[in-house]
């Protein structure tokens, strides 16, 4: 599969050859939603919680007496029923974290980027970096290759200049190739690979 590369100032640099096992899949809507669902569900803190009896402070004697008062037969004050008793099957800290195989987790990484390169939502970048961080300049950049709502994926290292630049700017991410995933791959509607990274995801997924 061929790709054209462009530069920041939108000229053409010549084209790239794109691997079919990387980018020619044809992807699937399951595999992708595992993916997300296990990269969501990692994500969350767990650290919900609340107290129940046995946390809360106070007294443990009985209120009442057992019999003759005509009411309840209520031991602590502790418990569930009263204002300022323990929660009953309240949340407790706890890891959301579901398992997903390795195979699969590569698997919809290659899916994804096979995604954007079916829809054609898939541009290589020659270099991603910039001699000033500038921010205006590099938004001005961007809109001339109609990304407005973009992921960055440079090589080992985003450039200082443009890491800078790009950071204030609504709706584009930039991640190094080690960071790439799923879920920030199709949260964003372009997918922007530096030649570099197109060399490094080539690599590392074939």
């Amino acid at each position: 599969m061929k790709a054209d590369v462009t530069t920041l100032d939108s000229k053409k640099a010549g084209t790239v050859t794109l691997a079919d096992t990387v980018f020619g899949l044809d992807p699937r809507a399951d595999i992708l939603h595992r993916m997300v669902r296990y990269q969501l569900a990692k994500r969350r803190g767990g650290t919900r919680s609340v107290q129940d009896r046995s946390e809360v402070k106070g007294s443990t004697a009985r209120i009442m007496r057992q019999k003759g008062g005509g009411r309840a037969r209520h031991h602590t004050r502790k418990v569930n029923l009263f204002r300022g008793g323990g929660k009953q099957f309240g949340p407790k800290p706890r890891s959301h974290a579901i398992d997903l195989p390795k195979k699969v987790r590569v698997l919809a990484l290659r899916h994804a980027l096979s995604a954007k390169a079916k829809s054609k939502e898939l541009v290589v970048l020659e270099k991603a970096e910039m001699k000033q961080p500038r921010t205006g300049g590099l938004r001005k950049q961007l809109e001339k290759l109609g990304l407005a709502s973009a992921l960055i994926v440079d090589g080992a290292e985003v450039e200082k200049n443009f890491g800078l630049a790009a950071r204030n700017i609504s709706g584009i991410d930039v991640l190094p190739v080690q960071g790439i995933n799923v879920f920030d791959i199709l949260r964003r509607e372009k997918l922007v690979l530096t030649k570099s990274a197109v060399e490094a995801l080539e690599a590392r997924l074939k």
